[in-house]
């Protein structure tokens, strides 16, 4: 029997404007920012492998994202549906949110 490296890694991807979850070496998943016109940082989209949905990969890509952008100076507005509810579900000290 081979092992599958299932380890969980969110990192974020500057050149590509997003944070990203790998499941071992495999991308599992991204979340998108861009600066608004005020200097904002909005998240228009979060998407997940069709292979890695039903995981709870969006929960983790999406809480250490944002514990990564409260140690930041950067307001947030977010614009998926996704971000929108773990937001109203959950207090994210330190992060600014319009």
């Amino acid at each position: 029997m081979s092992h599958i490296d299932e380890t969980l890694t969110v990192t974020r991807n500057e050149a590509a404007n997003r944070y990203e979850i790998h499941v071992g070496d495999v991308l599992g998943g991204f979340l998108e920012f861009e600066v608004d016109a005020n200097g904002r940082l909005a998240l228009p989209t979060t998407e997940i492998d069709h292979a890695y949905r039903g995981r709870g990969l969006s929960t983790v890509l999406i809480a250490q994202a944002m514990k990564d952008l409260a140690t930041g100076d950067q307001t947030v507005v977010p614009v998926c549906p996704v971000i929108v509810r773990y937001l109203q579900q959950n207090e994210v000290p330190g992060l600014t949110v319009e």
